[in-house]
């Protein structure tokens, strides 16, 4: 049987996956309108299969990657939920203290796609933590649908109070310089977004596909933000224009990329929504982008 690839894949399904990976529709809903596109050879078993996250064959820098240090750390979040854990990863050769970078999960918990880009971070030369919100109810639980039902239990706004006790923990890490910037992919860009609300020292925010703030919360901002978006993502991209304009006003620092023809979660590289130009060039300009706002001054 020929592979499939995504251009075998309307884009119909690609927006049902949407609708079912951030909470729009049930499992149950999704695999019933996904099998109407189950037409011939493509059988219901095997998109399921093709839209299901690659973990094992996706991993860029892996666990144990000599040129880092990464071990998972606990932290106090008296606000949250209590003690989380979280992945703490820096340069192995690197003797000065560091830039930090907060690595914030999508809605599912803390996957092996997040670690990575946790991994990936450090290695530029960063010292990053990678929080799980799932901490609370026993860590991420090897799967993203589980994961996901698990997140649903807790609220945003306690949530966000464990990425701000991540921050104050890495800010006051031994080989941390203080200066600190977050990314965030999807219900993590919403949280890359709040903590620049939450944080005046904030230095920088990286919000992938994130909600964006009230208009009341965009006001508190000073934090200079680069935000990367998907063309087709019209679900989140409708809150840009309103958001731009408070940052305008208030002079905050700030740029958009939308990326053309792309769906909602192009960076992550483990499902068929990843779309390798866009997130090559996104890493790249935000990878570009700490190294410009963490600078020790």
């Amino acid at each position: 049987m020929k592979k499939l690839t995504k251009e075998d894949i309307s884009q119909e399904v690609f927006d049902l996956y949407d609708d079912y990976a951030y909470n729009k529709i049930e499992r149950r809903q999704f695999v019933e309108k996904l099998s109407l596109f189950a037409v011939g050879t493509l059988t219901l078993p095997s998109l399921l299969s093709f839209m299901t996250p690659n973990y094992i064959d996706s991993v860029l820098i892996k666990p144990g990657d000599p040129r880092l240090k990464s071990e998972y750390i606990t932290y106090d979040s008296p606000k949250g939920g209590g003690k989380i854990k979280g992945l703490l990863s820096q340069p192995t050769a690197t003797k000065k203290k560091l830039p930090g970078i907060i690595v914030v999960h999508e809605n599912r918990g803390l996957n092996p796609y997040i670690e990575d880009v946790g991994r990936r971070a450090a290695v530029e030369g960063f010292i990053t933590l990678a929080p799980d919100a799932l901490s609370p109810l026993g860590g991420y639980p090897g799967n993203d649908d589980a994961g996901r039902e698990l997140q649903k239990k807790r609220t945003r706004e306690e949530m966000l109070e464990d990425f701000i006790a991540a921050y104050e923990y890495l800010k006051s890490h031994k080989d941390c310089n203080g200066h600190i910037g977050v990314v965030g992919f999807c219900f993590g860009g919403w949280i890359a977004n709040m903590m620049a609300v939450k944080i005046p020292d904030l230095c920088a925010a990286v919000p992938y596909y994130g909600g964006q703030p009230t208009a009341e919360e965009a006001e508190k901002i000073k934090t200079p933000i680069m935000a990367q978006y998907a063309s087709l993502d019209t679900r989140v991209n409708e809150g840009w224009p309103a958001f731009e304009a408070i940052l305008k006003k208030n002079k905050v620092e700030h740029i958009a990329y939308f990326y053309e023809g792309v769906n909602h979660g192009f960076h992550n590289n483990t499902t068929p929504r990843y779309d390798e130009k866009a997130a090559t060039l996104s890493w790249t300009r935000t990878i570009d982008f700490f190294k410009e706002k963490l600078k020790k001054k």
